[in-house]
């Protein structure tokens, strides 16, 4: 029997990332209720609202001394600055996606993001894989290079969003408990503040800013980037907290399939022969990733068993 807590915990656990993952799905149709406004301009937004509201929610939760602790931690900073700018480019680059008629390349991004990871911890963490993991990795190596070879087109929105993510992802993992969601977020944002500013400088004396030029309603959508991008960063985290890897391995594909069907059903995107042909190997790749998870948590419950026998 399973502890009334611990399935109340692991509940939580699966509404909170359960609730990450659909706002991330969602999160093309939310952007593109923003049009004129361009990536570069919404990104910016997206930095300097999110650290704004961020530092409201230090302020209400009183964690401006946890914060202060983590602040006089010079190689903590240098972490967070990374995390950041490698956040604030999947960001841009998951805009420039969306904006320019390409969410479901932006889909494909996410799909191979846990393969991705997987990789990353070969190849940095030095961590020994499983052959079921091997597999969905060279499968999804083949999937990218047919949708190079046959559609004719290199996938780097895919990939920028992949990489990126998954480097973010491992940084993240290597500080671990060291900083909270909310320090570690405020901190990110914080170091992008510059680049935001600049990017406003920029798109102001150029296209022009649209903040306020196109109606209450559409600056109250402006507004509201940092919460978009603040609430499912922080439901991620408090998920990530009260359920294993194997759940939240699961539990992510709800994200790219979201902006996938979006980018079909709903933009009418084209999806000729060549791309289908990639996708659904990118889908038995992920199959087999599937497997080997649910493979894996039998192994782990197994053993505690043999062990209490």
């Amino acid at each position: 029997m399973i502890p009334e807590t611990t399935r109340a915990t692991q509940s939580a656990g699966v509404a909170y990332a359960g609730g990450a993952y659909l706002l991330w799905g969602v999160l093309p149709l939310y952007f593109l209720l923003l049009v004129p406004t361009g990536p570069w301009e919404v990104v910016a937004w997206r930095v300097l609202l999110s650290f704004v509201f961020c530092a409201l929610l230090l302020t209400v939760m009183r964690g401006w001394g946890a914060f202060g602790v983590i602040v006089r931690q010079p190689k903590l900073l240098g972490w967070t600055a990374l995390a950041g700018l490698l956040i604030y480019a999947n960001w841009q680059v998951f805009l420039i996606g969306t904006l320019s008629g390409n969410v479901v390349e932006t889909s494909l991004g996410y799909f191979i993001n846990p393969i991705t990871t997987v990789l990353l911890g070969v190849f940095v963490l030095k961590e020994r894989i499983r052959r079921l993991q091997w597999a969905a990795i060279a499968i999804a190596a083949v999937a990218v290079v047919v949708i190079i070879v046959a559609y004719r087109q290199f996938p780097w929105i895919a990939l920028s969003l992949t990489a990126s993510f998954g480097v973010y992802g491992l940084i993240k993992k290597k500080i671990g408990p060291a900083i909270d969601a909310i320090s570690g977020l405020t901190l990110e944002s914080f170091w992008l503040i510059p680049i935001a500013v600049v990017q406003l400088i920029v798109v102001g004396a150029t296209s022009g800013i649209t903040m306020g030029a196109h109606g209450w309603v559409h600056a109250l959508l402006l507004a509201f980037a940092g919460v978009a991008t603040a609430v499912p960063l922080l439901l991620f985290a408090a998920g990530t907290r009260r359920i294993n890897l194997t759940v939240i391995g699961m539990i992510q594909f709800i994200t790219p399939v979201m902006q996938f069907l979006i980018g079909v059903l709903v933009l009418h995107e084209p999806m000729p022969p060549e791309r289908w042909a990639g996708f659904i190997i990118v889908w038995i790749a992920i199959g087999v990733f599937i497997v080997d998870l649910l493979l894996a948590a039998r192994r782990g419950r197994r053993i505690p068993r043999v062990e209490a026998a």
